[in-house]
């Protein structure tokens, strides 16, 4: 009787089940990969505290007390010193373009004044823009050169007392934490939204039968491909203008940079990720093997691109793999732009990147791109 349980029907089921299941392959790799992702990543990676930022010292002079100054600042193991220079607005420069965190400006009568028992200052600036990235490093930074310069100024009795250390937090001085999230929601939405949908542009075709006719067109694989793309640079622009104004009325977010500056940056952006997802579509067979391929890209995007954790606190081999996610460099570009002021030479590099992405996404997805159904 049907109503009843029959374990050798019940057998069979589960005998068809796992060999379906065993032909999907990108399925069941999807199954096993993501815990190996996440666990990897929550495991080694992930680090909210991050040790070793680079800063850069700002002196003509090089006694015993900038020496003690920067040794304790290292001690410490949130400072590493990658430049030294006597150029104040180089120094500015490398901020802007986020390559240190840190600058510290050491007066050139400094030693001088200690010795004679005034009361000098030195000057500590911190990119804040990320306050969860400065925060360990900012709370100890006062008290550790205040000390440093105290204790190598000892051999005078009462000198040093009255030594100044300033600590100025640049971009984002208040720590507000949506100045920081909020432009990177922007990049977090449009790679979700613009990967996900073009990454079922060619599946979709297949599954309603409708490719035989795509590739009865008289139509190059390029001209199908930006086809399917362009009309997605579109459904960007409106969620660009979302965002953006959003940014500014609801959560009050400065915007101190080129808007024509941002907005080509973003083109940039939002072309390697259609680009990509289209590129994932001459990859997959089904619209759910799409999408399974975009949630997989997905997860250590976010992870991996500085938009949850600090850049600078994961291990080298997890900034390597960051590295090769657009949402990484653009995170820095929006940023940049937004909070910092940068002009073009400031975010050329990373703009380079996005164009980079654009090029390799269009190769691979011509060279992908199959004019049969086979």
């Amino acid at each position: 009787m049907r109503g009843v349980l029959s374990f050798a029907r019940l057998s069979a089921l589960l005998i068809k089940e796992f060999i379906q299941m065993r032909r999907d392959r990108l399925t069941f790799g999807m199954m096993l990969g993501v815990p190996i992702v996440q666990l990897l990543l929550f495991g080694f990676a992930i680090n909210t505290d991050p040790k070793h930022l680079p800063a850069a010292l700002v002196t003509v002079a090089h006694d015993r007390y900038a020496r003690s100054l920067v040794a304790s600042l290292e001690v410490t193991g949130y400072y590493r010193f990658v430049s030294v220079t006597a150029s104040a607005a180089e120094a500015d420069a490398m901020m802007a373009a986020g390559d240190i965190a840190f600058i510290v400006t050491i007066p050139s009568d400094l030693a001088r004044r200690i010795d004679r028992g005034d009361d000098p200052a030195v000057l500590i600036e911190a990119d804040a823009t990320d306050p969860a990235v400065a925060s360990g490093a900012i709370s100890t930074l006062a008290t550790v050169a205040r000390q440093a310069l105290q204790r190598e100024a000892g051999t005078n009795p009462g000198s040093g007392e009255g030594i100044n250390v300033v600590v100025h937090r640049r971009y984002n001085p208040e720590g507000i934490s949506q100045y920081n999230v909020v432009p990177g929601l922007l990049g977090v939405i449009l790679q979700m939204t613009m990967v996900m949908m073009t990454s079922i542009a060619l599946t979709r075709e297949i599954e309603r039968g409708t490719m035989e006719n795509l590739l009865a067109m008289p139509a190059s694989p390029l001209e199908i491909m930006l086809g399917k793309v362009l009309p997605y640079l579109g459904v960007g622009g409106v969620q660009v203008t979302v965002v953006l104004v959003a940014a500014s009325t609801i959560f009050g977010v400065p915007f101190t940079g080129s808007l024509v500056l941002l907005l080509s940056a973003i083109f940039a952006f939002v072309m390697a990720l259609v680009l990509l997802g289209y590129t994932i579509s001459t990859v997959a067979r089904t619209q759910m093997q799409a999408l399974q391929l975009t949630f997989f890209f997905f997860l250590p995007s976010i992870l991996l691109s500085g938009f949850m954790f600090p850049f600078s606190g994961m291990p080298g081999w997890a900034r390597a793999i960051g590295e090769l996610f657009p949402l990484t460099h653009f995170l820095r570009v929006v940023r940049a732009v937004m909070l910092k002021g940068a002009d073009l030479p400031a975010i050329a590099w990373e703009t380079g990147i996005l164009i980079a992405f654009i090029l390799a996404y269009a190769l691979v997805a011509l060279l992908r791109f199959r004019r049969t159904l086979d």
